[in-house]
């Protein structure tokens, strides 16, 4: 039986230790993360469920948008050029709405970074999920750690084979509905299903959703860590992002070495001893498969199951939790001046604590206002200020808006009459879903009238002309005027465009062209 301060030790090794640090492109090393439980894991169940359903059950939510217009909550329709979410209806012209909102996720990255570390890669990264779906099928097939090792070191029986291929079908099915969901997004998701299962859909959805089962199945199943490690930039990055005031997952060595396995007989001995019991605990459930012991690297995504298997080893041993923990640098090297004596000799378990085995007060405590500093704030008020005038850009947009284009070859035309006639391509777009009305005005121009090509309205200075839901309405307007009333080889006048039902308007300033001996 082994005593509270003896726990049992996993044959884990890092993948890259510091004692052994492999070439930057090394081949792969397979890695059996060890089914962890605690908060953090809790959590990124949690986590993974949530971003797993709206992915998948986000193109079947409806929202009504009356007769004129597709009912589903979030639609890229690249046919008709729109893109729906909920209420929201963009334009091809409104681009700079999508273009914002990708401002927002980078200053919102970059706000997360400084404030904990790698937290997007731990918890939302799209890579980190479905690794731990594909994780969930693994276990649930082949067992925990040490039976999954097992499994890959034996011989190939029948019980091997049923096994591996039952995973990779699963695995298969998941990389299939990923990228069968993704589809979904560019249409009508029941309509297109069927067309999918019927074998009528067009050929780019079957080519889409053959591309994102490969990518989905390689990058979640067979490659993993790699992903992270050699193929994401962002490990590369973030560094720029972190200051000694930033969280990160910590080995708190200041308390934990020096190590040992068999902490009453170093004491008895008269020898130093920390709170890490070499288990290796924090290695075997590491995705990435590093020992977070050696500090910071590259490949740790800040996903903090060393944290909960670390705690439940202090849990059973009746040590205080933390010894791997959300730390700063700045309190950690306070700590570590404590734990060295300013730095003069090694860590010394005996400096961090007191005479009755508590911490001592001299030690740093982590503070949620540590992290409220300029660089956060700055971070936070700029994506504050995006959104807030995306917010102002929607509340206050025009869903009814003109273009105007005149005609180049000729610049003019001088009629029978002596009167001058300019040609403009019109454009009417009705930008909500409902049919309007819209009465066209033209401002300015004195004794100038309009006509509308192929219509059997009257010359006249204004008309009104019907324009269907959700589209834009091109007509061939042109503008004659008097010659006894052109007074200037160029003149500014107005197009004003209204619905009188919604009283929304809008107006464009053309240019009338007439001959230098008509002035």
């Amino acid at each position: 039986m082994l005593d509270k301060t003896q726990m049992e030790r996993l044959e884990a090794k890092a993948v890259n230790s510091a004692k052994t640090r492999q070439p930057l492109y090394a081949p792969r090393k397979k890695i059996f993360p060890k089914r962890a439980s605690g908060s953090f894991r809790r959590f990124k169940w949690l986590v993974m469920a949530i971003t797993l359903g709206i992915y998948y059950l986000m193109p079947w939510l409806r929202w009504d948008r009356g007769p004129f217009a597709p009912d589903q909550a979030v639609l890229i329709d690249l046919a008709n050029r729109r893109f729906y979410v909920f209420f929201i209806e963009i334009w091809p012209q409104e681009f700079y709405y999508v273009a914002g909102l990708l401002m927002m996720a980078g200053i919102g990255l970059f706000l997360i970074t400084s404030t904990v570390a790698r937290a997007w890669c731990g918890y939302t990264c799209p890579q980190t999920v479905w690794v731990d779906l594909f994780l969930v099928v693994e276990r649930a097939i082949e067992g925990d750690r040490n039976a999954r090792m097992k499994l890959d070191a034996g011989r190939w029986t029948a019980r091997k084979l049923v096994l591996r291929v039952s995973k990779h079908v699963i695995w298969l099915v998941i990389a299939a509905a990923t990228g069968g969901a993704w589809i979904l997004y560019f249409a009508d998701a029941p309509t297109l299903i069927g067309d999918v299962f019927n074998g009528t859909a067009a050929s780019v959805a079957y080519v889409t959703i053959a591309v994102l089962t490969a990518t989905t199945y390689t990058f979640g199943g067979l490659m993993r860590e790699q992903v992270c490690t050699y193929m994401c930039p962002w490990p590369r990055i973030q560094a720029a992002m972190l200051d000694e005031n930033s969280l990160t997952v910590t080995y708190n060595d200041w308390r934990g070495e020096p190590r040992s396995r068999h902490a009453k007989k170093v004491q008895a001995a008269g020898q130093p001893v920390g709170d890490c019991v070499d288990c290796n605990a924090c290695v075997a459930v590491c995705p990435m498969g590093i020992d977070i012991r050696d500090g910071q690297q590259l490949e740790c995504i800040t996903c903090a199951l060393c944290l909960d298997a670390c705690d439940g080893v202090m849990n059973k041993l009746g040590k205080e939790r933390g010894l791997i923990s959300y730390a700063t640098l700045s309190d950690y090297n306070a700590n570590m001046a404590v734990a060295t004596a300013g730095g003069s000799g090694p860590v010394n378990p005996s400096l961090v604590r007191t005479a009755d085995s508590t911490f001592s007060a001299r030690l740093a405590h982590f503070h949620i206002r540590k992290i409220f500093r300029p660089r956060t704030f700055f971070y936070m008020g700029a994506w504050t200020a995006v959104g807030l005038a995306l917010i102002y850009s929607l509340l206050t947009r025009d869903r009814l808006e003109i273009n105007v284009l005149h005609d180049r070859n000729p610049q003019f035309v001088t009629l029978s009459d002596g009167s001058i006639r300019n040609g403009y391509t019109v454009k009417l777009l009705n930008m909500i879903p409902e049919p309007r009305t819209i009465v066209v005005t033209m401002q300015g121009l004195q004794g100038a009238e309009m006509s509308v090509v192929g219509s059997d309205l009257p010359a006249a200075r204004f008309f009104a002309i019907a324009v269907e839901p959700d589209r834009l309405n091109m007509l061939k307007v042109f503008v004659r005027q008097p010659a006894g009333e052109v007074r200037h080889a160029a003149q500014t006048f107005k197009f004003r465009v209204e619905d009188r039902a919604s009283f929304e308007s809008d107006e464009y300033t053309a240019t009338f062209n007439a001959p230098e001996i008509a002035r």
